[in-house]
C-alpha cells in the first residue's frame, strides 16, 4: 500500500511463478479528441482480488471499465486479462469476462429466465448445459421462484441480482462491476453484495468493480485504487490507505483527500428509477 504521487504509477505488470495476473494495465492513456480521460496509468490486479476503483464523476473509472471489456479500443499502452492481450485477443478476453455496466442490460419484455438464457447464448454455454446452467444461476440469486415473470415487474434490487445472473452465466473469470448498486435503497445494496460475495467464493473469481459508496469499498474490496482527473493517486488495501491518512479517518476522508469532490446517493427502487439513475450516472462519466 502507498499514496502515489503525480507521475508515479503501481508496480508494472509481471507475471507471478506460472500464473497469470487477473488484470494488468501499463502505461495505458485514452483520449476522447482533445480530451485525456486517462493519463498514462499502469495497474496490477492479482487473481481472486475483489478490487475497487473508486473517484469522482470524469475520474476515468468507467473509461478503464470499457477499454477492459473491449467495447473501446486501446490507444496508447499494453492491457492484458489473464495474459491475454486486449488488444489482438479480444475474443478470448470476452471469453473470460462477466459485465454489469451502469446502463440497464436486462429486457423488461422478457422473463428472468428468457434474459438469462439469452446471454448463456451469447457466451456459447453449450446447449447440453443451457438449462441447467440457468437455473442454476437463478436459484443462486434468489430469483428462482419468479424465474418465469417479466423483468419489468421486478424492483431495482431483483432487477441488479438478474443482471448478475446474466453476467455469471457463463462462470466468468473476471467479474466487472460498474457502479452496481446504483439507484438501490440499503437493504437491496446489501441483497445484491451478498450474492457477489457468496458467488466469488464459489466460483473463485477475480471482482473488479466501480462504486460511490465508500462503506461498500472499505467492507468488500481487498485493495481500491483511487483515480482523480484521469490518474491514478492511490493505491492499497482500504484500512492501510485509512491508516496512511490519520488514525481516525475513514475511506471517504481519503477520497476527499485525493479529490475535493463530495459523494451522493440516489436510493430509489424499481425498474424505472433503475434506469433514470444509470442513466444520469453514463451521462455524467
Amino acid at each position: 500500500m502507498r499514496f502515489l504521487r503525480p507521475g508515479h504509477h503501481s508496480r508494472k505488470p509481471a507475471r507471478t511463478g506460472a500464473t497469470w495476473d487477473a488484470l494488468s494495465l501499463s502505461n495505458v492513456t485514452y483520449r476522447f479528441g482533445d480530451y485525456t480521460a486517462v493519463k498514462d496509468l499502469s495497474l496490477v490486479i492479482e487473481a481472486g482480488e475483489c478490487f475497487g476503483l473508486l473517484g469522482p464523476n470524469g475520474a476515468g473509472k468507467t473509461t478503464i471499465i470499457r477499454l477492459l471489456t473491449t467495447l473501446l479500443p486501446l490507444q496508447d499502452g499494453d492491457a492484458s486479462i489473464f495474459g491475454y492481450d486486449v488488444r489482438t485477443q479480444s475474443m478470448a478476453v470476452r471469453r473470460l469476462l462477466g459485465y454489469v455496466p451502469q446502463q440497464l442490460s436486462i429486457e423488461g419484455a422478457l422473463t428472468a429466465r428468457e434474459n438469462v438464457t439469452w446471454f448463456a447464448r451469447l457466451y456459447d454455454v453449450p446447449r447440453s448445459e443451457r438449462r441447467s446452467r440457468v437455473n442454476e444461476i437463478l436459484e443462486m440469486v434468489d430469483l428462482g421462484d419468479v424465474a418465469d415473470r417479466v423483468a419489468s415487474s421486478f424492483s431495482g434490487g431483483m432487477v441488479r441480482r438478474l443482471e448478475l445472473a446474466q453476467a455469471l452465466v457463463n462462470r466468468p473469470s473476471l467479474l466487472v462491476l460498474d457502479e452496481p448498486t446504483v439507484g438501490l435503497d440499503p437493504v437491496a445494496r446489501d441483497s445484491v453484495w451478498t450474492h457477489v460475495t457468496e458467488m466469488q467464493k464459489q466460483y473463485k473469481m477475480t471482482v473488479l468493480l466501480t462504486t460511490h459508496y465508500m462503506e461498500e469499498a472499505e467492507t468488500l474490496c481487498d485493495r481500491v485504487a483511487l483515480m482523480h482527473r484521469g490518474e491514478l493517486r492511490a493505491v492499497g488495501s482500504p484500512s492501510g490507505l485509512v491508516a496512511e491518512l490519520h488514525p481516525a479517518a475513514t475511506l471517504e476522508d481519503v477520497f476527499r483527500h485525493f479529490t475535493g469532490d463530495s459523494l451522493a446517493s440516489d436510493e430509489k427502487g424499481g425498474l424505472r428509477d433503475v434506469r433514470s439513475a444509470r442513466s444520469t450516472a453514463h451521462r455524467l462519466g
